[in-house]
């Protein structure tokens, strides 16, 4: 029987970490994302994390931006910390909202001129509206449209590495999937040099994604982005917002464990790592850690995959 072309036989899965070790020698490389802080306390969380992933060597880590550019002034404060105090590379998160051209261009200079070499271009959210929810994207007449937009003028400034998002389940408010990809070829011609999915929980999903990606002639690479979720009520908040798929035998591990923290950890750190194992076995040795400023289950799964602290003079991070 001959299975349709965008799937995959997946066969029996080698431990996490077992292919790269024993095949190519190599070590995945992760990239993990922040988001800046509201409180002290919530400052004091972030850079617990920061120092316990930081030995790990990532490729790189995002710092994010709010809803509205809500998060402009902290989110390049945490950059900026992250640059004067560690030997990380982040990657500033960077959006069209509420911003002219010049005032976006001036930021762009500005992370230029500190050593940040690598932006994450988005179009972005509007603020919440009534009840909390995010009204309908209009962009400024004095600013920049879209992610390709903005991807265009941040390689104009300087030699960035830009990323992007992509949406394996498509874009919630793109008519269809060929749609997205013709819109990622377009930030790909602006300067996009790698593109980081949402998270998904649907590997199927994902992995089709790529094969249209890549039929489609781009070639940039497309990380995984990974969410380990403790928290099931949260997750279904987030995945609805961007329309990802919560496939029912997720939705059965968790069922009935509200009261049980302890327990979601332990399926959680299981779901992330086998999903990872799982890619590893199609080839993917970039993963994107969605750390919601917890360290714990994204070291834990990390160690799974077989990375290991690098010397601590590479990695240190200042008290």
């Amino acid at each position: 029987m001959t299975l349709p072309p965008t799937r995959r036989v997946i066969g029996p899965v080698a431990r996490a970490g077992e292919r790269s070790q024993n095949q190519n020698g190599g070590r995945p490389r992760v990239s993990f994302e922040f988001f800046p802080p509201k409180t002290p306390q919530m400052e004091e969380s972030l850079w617990q994390a920061i120092t316990r992933l930081a030995p790990l060597d990532p490729a790189f880590v995002s710092v994010t931006y709010g809803a509205g550019g809500s998060t402009r002034e902290r989110t390049h404060r945490t950059v900026k910390r992250i640059l004067d105090e560690t030997s990380l590379k982040p990657a500033a998160h960077l959006t069209c909202v509420g911003a002219s051209r010049a005032e976006v261009d001036e930021v762009i200079r500005d992370y230029w001129d500190i050593g940040v070499r690598h932006i994450v271009s988005l179009r972005g959210d509007p603020p919440p509206g009534e009840g909390g929810i995010g009204g309908v994207y209009v962009p400024r007449e004095d600013g920049y449209a879209n992610a390709t937009e903005l991807t265009k003028a941040v390689r104009a400034i300087g030699p960035f590495e830009v990323l992007v998002g992509v949406y394996p389940e498509k874009h919630p408010e793109s008519p269809s999937l060929e749609h997205d990809i013709d819109v990622l070829k377009q930030k790909v011609d602006a300067g996009a040099t790698l593109g980081i999915s949402q998270f998904f929980f649907d590997l199927d999903a994902f992995l089709r994604y790529v094969d249209k990606v890549r039929a489609a002639g781009i070639t940039i690479p497309i990380v995984p982005g990974i969410m380990p979720v403790t928290n099931f009520t949260g997750l279904k908040k987030m995945a609805a917002a961007c329309q990802t798929t919560i496939p029912g035998w997720l939705a059965n591990l968790f069922d009935g464990l509200e009261n049980d923290a302890e327990t979601r950890r332990l399926i959680a750190c299981s779901v992330a790592t086998e999903m990872c194992a799982k890619l590893q076995e199609q080839g993917f040795e970039d993963f994107h850690f969605y750390t919601l400023n917890r360290a714990d289950l994204v070291y834990a799964i990390c160690r799974v995959l077989g990375l290991r602290e690098v010397s601590p003079a590479a990695s240190e991070v200042a008290a």
